[in-house]
């Protein structure tokens, strides 16, 4: 890696890129190693805080210090909203990442990299400047109802937090993947993934915005972290390699050998935890459809003793059971229902003599039969979600982990989390404490998955949010629900690559829910085990075409179950293993 620093040149030459410093103007150009130019990037980027928009007023020139493997370029400005911004380049020859930091007071509104307001230059005027592209096409790995994880340059993408069926948020399935997206080149991929300190993960969504041959990215943070003196933003990491999973992965690494995320590849991972899964959804559909009624109201005792029968008559023997919606009478205090489970207790001893583990369905964030005092409001004192931030309803969550878990409660296994999309987001919100997107996922998460090794060391901790900042407060990344008349294994076998990648100590759940039709279910059946647990959700009918299951289907389940068996521990696998697989 080398630099040059003349009167009226700056660049430097890396491994696998080049910055070039243009000396006319506020952008640095990325080029690839042979001179190829990527992308031309905005340096003075706007971050902009509830009281006013940020507008870069002057620019100071380039300083550049080397230390050992490492070159820093560093550029001072002045705001109209901060008292100064520092912009920096720091570069290693396989890899760079673009920091800022600001000087002042204020609340965050959002924070955008490679496009801003300036008016420091008269020569190219006043307004909002933009990056320029010239990237092939771009990756988002945020599975999504349309199963469309690539996108032009030309057009937005985001990663965020959130999601409900509805247009423009349908991307629910994962909350969140990593905050990254990549970009391919005419000689490879390159990232541009956001790498955040932790307790600085406090933003909701990360977003890359476009217009022709233009970009910039953004950060939302919604005025709910607050700058006092000086501040450091997420840094974006750019990351280079042959692929897009290649080079996700490449950021992922980058996170932890900077430690800002924790992996352990000594987790124990008990043998129960990977033993073949079946869930009551699905079933529990098919007996609404019959009805025309409401699948949560079928989540009964009864029901789930004739669920258990019927798999036995069949040779099914499943490790895991896991009761779904909804089992409990008030999704925020997980207390039993009793009209619909007369003997939780009892059910879950009965499984344990048989060998089996029992995992309770939990509705995440959802404030039903929280006192309001406990929950976190709009701004017209309307109850949202629950709030880990105040730590009378902590209390209340641990309490119920431990009566969940405990012999002296249900004694049940673990849990499997859902609906973690529910998380707050957006202005004017009342919470108890400061956490805030990224950060109060993972203490929610956190406060769940400690008491659970409190009460149970072995219990087992399911969600769907393979971001490797949440990596250690979670055992099992699930795949989440299909969407039916899309390619089954090209979406699963995508959404399997991140999460093994994302959450590399974390076994994976299939998922085996909703079905286009009885083939589709069947071609996924057979897939299963090459990438993860296994995971049956019908015991007699798809519930979506009311096709009965053959007694061919229920030997291809024997089948797929006794080769999960013979390959364990399966569902823990490396990204490599993944892409091959698929």
């Amino acid at each position: 890696m080398k630099w040059i620093h003349e009167a009226k040149r700056l660049e430097l030459h890396a491994d696998r890129y080049r910055l070039i410093f243009a000396q006319d103007r506020p952008f640095v150009h990325l080029e690839d190693e042979s001179g190829n130019r990527l992308a031309e990037l905005f340096v003075l980027s706007g971050i902009h805080p509830l009281q006013g928009r940020d507008d870069t007023t002057t620019a100071g020139n380039w300083s550049v210090c080397r230390s050992g493997q490492e070159v820093v370029f560093t550029l001072q400005a002045e705001s109209s909203v901060w008292k100064a911004k520092t912009y920096r380049f720091r570069c290693r020859p396989n890899r760079f990442s673009y920091e800022m930091e600001v000087e002042g007071t204020g609340r965050l509104a959002e924070v955008n990299y490679f496009g801003g307001y300036c008016s420091a230059n008269p020569r190219w005027g006043s307004g909002f400047f933009w990056s320029g592209t010239s990237f092939k096409q771009g990756f988002n790995p945020e599975p999504n109802m349309q199963e469309e994880n690539y996108f032009s340059p030309d057009s937005g993408s985001v990663i965020d937090l959130t999601g409900v069926p509805l247009p423009g948020k349908g991307d629910w399935f994962f909350t969140p993947p990593p905050f990254c997206f990549a970009f391919e080149t005419e000689k490879g991929w390159i990232s541009m993934g956001v790498e955040a300190e932790p307790g600085s993960n406090t933003y909701t969504e990360y977003m890359y915005h476009a217009q022709q041959f233009g970009f910039y990215l953004s950060l939302s943070y919604e005025g709910y972290t607050t700058v006092r003196g000086s501040y450091r933003l997420p840094a974006i990491g750019f990351d280079f390699a042959d692929s897009e999973y290649d080079v996700l992965k490449a950021h992922v690494d980058s996170l932890a050998q900077a430690g800002y995320v924790t992996f352990n590849p000594e987790k124990e991972i008990p043998s129960w935890w990977v033993e073949p899964i079946f869930c009551g959804w699905g079933s529990q559909c098919y007996a609404a459809s019959l009805e025309r009624g409401h699948a949560p109201d079928y989540c009964r005792q009864q029901l789930y003793e004739q669920f258990m029968k019927t798999l036995d008559q069949k040779g099914l023997n499943p490790g895991i059971i896991v009761l779904d919606d909804k089992w409990q009478a008030a999704y925020g205090d997980n207390k039993v229902d009793p009209e619909k489970w007369p003997d939780l207790r009892g059910f879950i001893d009965q499984q344990h003599q048989a060998g089996k583990k029992v995992l309770l369905w939990l509705k995440a964030w959802d404030a039903e039969g929280v006192p309001a005092a406990e929950c976190m409001t709009n701004a017209s004192g309307m109850a949202m979600i629950v709030d880990p931030t105040n730590p009378v309803f902590e209390q209340r969550l641990r309490q119920s982990v431990r009566h969940m878990l405990s012999a002296d409660g249900y004694d049940a296994d673990g849990f499997k989390i859902d609906f973690s999309a529910r998380i707050a987001s957006g202005p004017g919100v009342k919470k108890a404490g400061e956490a805030w997107g990224l950060e109060l996922m993972r203490l929610y998460l956190g406060i769940i998955y400690d008491e659970a090794k409190k009460v149970k060391p072995d219990a087992l901790v399911m969600t769907h949010t393979p971001h490797p900042y949440l990596n250690d407060v979670v055992d099992m990344i699930r795949l989440n629900d299909i969407n039916t008349g899309k390619d089954v294994i090209k979406a699963m076998t995508h959404r399997a690559k991140v999460a093994s990648i994302a959450c590399p100590d974390a076994v994976i759940d299939t998922d085996n829910w909703p079905m286009t039709d009885s083939a589709a279910w069947r071609d996924y059946v057979a897939l299963q085990p090459q990438l993860g647990v296994p995971s049956l959700y019908y015991v007699s009918h798809i519930d979506s075409t009311q096709e009965e299951l053959t007694e061919d289907d229920y030997a291809l389940i024997r089948q797929t179950w006794e080769q999960a068996r013979r390959q364990k521990p399966a569902g823990k696998r490396s990204a490599k293993d993944v892409q091959k697989d698929g």
